[in-house]
């Protein structure tokens, strides 16, 4: 019996040890490709993700985005930007002892000790096959020692905001102290994806490596199957992929950062922790199916094509057929300033709503008839949050003739009268009729009517004398 009890003992705890893993949520099964725009947090693997538009760093998606995670080799992004930002593509870096000292299941580049490699050849090395080898030697030949680099990259990360983040070694071999975030590895990535070369190096599927004073010429392949199409494993591969960086430990599990472009809209992902090796792509390539459901790229003229502006005309023909009304339409004149803006769907319908109140417009010429088509009416100016002023000409979209027989307007009358070089008026035959003949007989008719008039009126009042009407008066 107490044999019977104690098997029962045991298999109860082997249940109870068991519960966690039954318990744990499971990856939810409804997720359907013909709708991306549906993506929940069921629908990936990763422990930890974030999904941002590139352009502005806004965050589109995320799941455990702020919880601290190992970032495996995705640390080499970081590497390879301050190499590139801080030394020459060109300086040669010899190859230590230590950089080669790697364990049997490290990744590597196949680096020599005593190897001269350009800064831009190791640059390759550590982001294509993730050469720890190749992240150590960056480090030792920019920072002096391995550790004085990892203490630039930290501050480097600390000054961009990235204040979940602290990094023990350039190639990101596993340490407990050595982790991130989804959220800062995203601002790191941002980061580095506006620096040409990284970004040509992050999309290659392949680089040679020129002969040194070692090996000869040898190639090199991206082992990120997101942006390099490798047969048999055409899922993991994305047709907007421009990079970035894969990394794996065991502690760390399956990670991947990912950006890609598509229709002018650029977006960066950040996995962490997925499952298994095939799920952080499909992670990947779910967030990115959302980001491009919920982002377009437009810009300031399609906005404004959508609803153009409509002035009326005054002193327009009156068999003009939509009388006197005129569409404008637009002319971008800046040369230093992009009109190009990245902005969610529902965001578009507002902006084509309240485009007048997001503009300047400023009439440079009067709203009257005759006017040209193709005539400069005015200018549009657009503010964007970053970048310099957007500057159009609004023009006129069609010719509309003016009204004929109709009085001068006053500001005309001044116009014409400021346009005179002559501050007096010529002496013609109207002007001495009409101001000096006609005023003069005037004046003469009026002092004839009143002489006329006395006249008159003495006549009416003449005292006439008396006749006697009576024998008396004397």
């Amino acid at each position: 019996m107490k044999l019977k009890a104690r098997r029962f003992a045991g298999l109860l705890l082997a249940v109870l040890l068991c519960l966690p893993v039954f318990a744990a949520p499971a990856l939810a099964d409804d997720y359907d490709p013909l709708y991306p725009e549906l993506l929940a947090e069921g629908h990936l693997s990763a422990a930890s993700a974030i999904l941002i538009e590139a352009d502005s760093g806004k965050v589109i998606f995320e799941k455990n985005a702020d919880q601290r995670m190992y970032p495996a080799s995705t640390t080499k992004i970081l590497t390879v930007w301050l190499a590139l930002t801080m030394g020459d593509p060109e300086q040669k870096i010899t190859v230590s002892e230590n950089a080669v000292n790697l364990a049997p299941d490290e990744s590597s580049a196949k680096l020599a000790a005593g190897e001269q490699v350009k800064l831009i050849d190791l640059c390759y090395a550590a982001m294509l096959p993730s050469g720890n080898d190749a992240a150590t030697a960056i480090a030792e030949g920019l920072g002096g020692s391995a550790w004085n680099f990892v203490v630039m990259m930290n501050q480097a990360a600390y000054s961009l905001g990235c204040t979940g983040t602290q990094f023990m070694n350039a190639n990101g071999l596993h340490d407990e102290n050595h982790f991130t975030t989804a959220r800062d590895m995203a601002i790191l990535s941002r980061i580095a994806m506006q620096n040409e070369t990284f970004k040509q190096i992050a999309l290659a599927s392949e680089y040679v490596l020129p002969k040194d004073n070692i090996y000869r010429a040898r190639t090199i392949k991206n082992g990120n199957n997101f942006v390099a199409k490798t047969e048999g494993k055409e899922k993991r591969y994305y047709e907007y992929a421009t990079g970035i960086k894969t990394g794996t430990t065991s502690a760390a599990g399956n990670c991947l950062v990912g950006s890609a472009t598509k229709d002018g809209v650029s977006l960066i992902s950040v996995v962490f922790g997925s499952t298994s090796d095939e799920a952080r792509y499909t992670d990947t390539i779910r967030l990115m199916d959302y980001g491009f459901s919920q982002y377009l790229s437009t810009s300031i003229r399609e906005i404004y094509e959508m609803n153009p502006r409509v002035v009326d005309v005054r002193n327009f023909d009156l068999e003009d057929p939509q009388v006197g009304r005129l569409q404008l339409k637009l002319r971008m004149v800046s040369t230093d300033a992009s009109d190009l803006i990245v902005t969610t769907r529902q965001q578009v319908d507002y902006w084509v709503q309240n485009f007048t109140s997001l503009t300047v417009t400023d009439f440079t010429r009067d709203l009257r008839a005759p006017i040209t088509e193709g005539e400069v009416m005015g200018t549009l100016t657009y503010y964007p949050e970053y970048g310099n002023p957007v500057v159009y000409e609004l023009l006129a979209g069609r010719s509309i003739a003016a009204r004929e027989q109709i009085a001068p307007t006053a500001e005309e009358i001044i116009a014409a009268a400021m346009e005179d070089p002559n501050p007096f008026p010529r002496i013609t035959v109207e002007i001495v009729v009409l101001y000096l003949l006609l005023p003069a007989a005037a004046v003469y008719l009026f002092i004839r009517v009143v002489k006329l008039l006395i006249a008159f009126i003495r006549k009416r009042i003449r005292v006439r004398a008396f006749k006697p009407t009576s024998r008396y008066f004397r």
